[in-house]
């Protein structure tokens, strides 16, 4: 009932524990929502604290990037999450570390290929970024276009 009527993606309890007379308590649960719910949900959106989320996956979002960073330093800028799990699992099958996953998904903008070129270059761990486009879901000359302004803007 709650998953629906909230516009859940995700419902995690986890502990669950029972007390000496049998009642059932959630002890922590951990509850995501449909961002392209937000119309409807404006209560529960108002209640989002960005401090309590890793900056880089808060101005991802802002730009309409799925990213979520990891401890690498192989930056990943990839189309279709498909296509970003392999590519981060070919990544390790060779001895690297994957920084983050970043999908621009079929429609990305030039700007969105600028902005998420630029995210990943902040970060301080990162060494390298492969980029990994599957032409088929994305015009490559948008991809192109993207790259060469994020790389005349940072130099």
């Amino acid at each position: 009932e709650v998953f629906m009527k909230y516009d859940c993606t995700l419902i995690e309890v986890n502990p669950m524990g029972e007390t000496h007379n049998g009642r059932v308590l959630c002890v922590d649960i951990k509850l995501n929502f449909d961002e392209n719910a937000d119309f409807r949900q404006k209560d529960i959106f108002a209640l989002r604290d960005v401090s309590q989320e890793d900056p880089r996956e808060t101005q991802a979002s802002k730009n309409g990037l799925n990213y979520i960073g990891l401890d690498g330093d192989i930056g990943c800028l990839v189309n279709g999450a498909g296509l970003a799990m392999a590519t981060l699992d070919v990544i390790k099958l060779y001895g690297g570390n994957p920084a983050n996953f970043l999908d621009l998904g079929g429609g990305a903008s030039a700007a969105q290929v600028t902005e998420a070129f630029k995210l990943l270059n902040s970060d301080k761990h990162v060494r390298a970024i492969l980029v990994n486009i599957f032409g088929g879901i994305m015009r490559c000359d948008v991809i192109a276009l993207g790259l060469l302004k994020a790389a005349t803007e940072l130099g």
